[in-house]
């Protein structure tokens, strides 16, 4: 079995081909269009139809392409969540940052931080170094 991308609500495969796929729509706009990730943790490498582009610094919502439900992080601001099941069908949480351009990606199996890449990691490692009973105060 080979890695699977699914969404948090529905648990569809957000996999199509080589790329996880999603909806985007920019933070206080109406514009919005698909966008394709590069599966691989550390590789920021993103597709999108012109003229939808993704404009570095700008935050964007994004969505299922199933269910259309939010992939936005409620608990953690700025930070995408998404579910990636390995080879080893191993569970794990991925979160990246919603805003263009912010290189970071973390992988997280139950509190534990597995993978922390890329050079914004440290932007938002703070909210996972923080015991559980304190993050309500973040």
């Amino acid at each position: 079995m080979a890695t699977e991308y699914l969404c948090k609500i529905c648990r569809g495969h957000l996999n199509v081909k080589t790329s996880i796929v999603m909806a985007a729509t920019k933070v206080n706009s109406t514009e919005r269009g698909l966008i394709f990730l590069n599966p691989e943790i550390g590789n920021y490498t993103t597709t999108t139809h012109p003229p939808f582009t993704i404009k570095e610094g700008e935050e964007y919502i994004y969505t299922c392409p199933i269910c259309h439900s939010q992939l936005n992080s409620t608990k953690y601001p700025h930070l995408v969540r998404i579910i990636m099941i390995d080879e080893d069908k191993k569970e794990f949480n991925i979160y990246f940052s919603g805003i263009a351009g912010q290189k970071c990606t973390y992988k997280i199996r139950g509190t534990r931080v597995e993978t922390a890449k890329g050079p914004d990691a440290k932007l938002y490692g703070k909210y996972f170094e923080v015991p559980e009973e304190d993050r309500k105060y973040l």
